[in-house]
């Protein structure tokens, strides 16, 4: 697999994580270095540990994986999105969140969340046979960056 094909496919599996990044970036009235580290280094890390544990699984697991990962995201993402949307219409308008996506449980979905597309490619990766540990270091930095700029943009 060449090297645009595999930046290629790790600008498309950093997009998740790009939007939860803007999203998360809104709920900061001052956006500081750390919150910004925080959420990127995991969502690279992440990216990176799950596109690994994809091809270790190889193609054994490959029907199992396929069939439930959407599922998964799904439940994570909704379950993240739907206690943001409560908190919006429970708290007061004038007040900022108090929840940090960036810390703790919330981060830790998020992470998942964003991931789960990831462990899906490491799967196909290892039947197409492609050097895991360049394209996983990639896939990483690219969502460490698309990350770093979703923050950016949403603050």
């Amino acid at each position: 697999m060449s090297l645009i094909a595999i930046f290629g496919i790790a600008l498309a599996l950093a997009m998740d994580a790009f939007a939860v990044a803007i999203v998360a970036g809104t709920r900061f009235e001052h956006l500081s270095f750390r919150p910004v580290f925080r959420l990127s280094f995991h969502f690279g890390l992440w990216q990176a540990l799950m596109t690994l544990l994809g091809w270790a699984a190889g193609s054994q697991i490959d029907d199992l994986i396929r069939a439930y990962d959407h599922w998964v995201a799904f439940g994570l993402l909704l379950i993240v999105g739907g206690r943001m949307i409560y908190e919006s219409v429970t708290r007061d308008k004038n007040d900022r969140p108090k929840n940090d996506p960036t810390r703790k449980w919330t981060m830790v979905m998020l992470s998942v969340a964003t991931s789960i597309d990831a462990l899906a490619v490491g799967l196909s990766m290892a039947l197409l046979q492609v050097n895991i540990w360049r394209a996983a270091l990639i896939i990483g930095l690219v969502a460490t960056i698309m990350t770093i700029l979703g923050m950016v943009f949403g603050r």
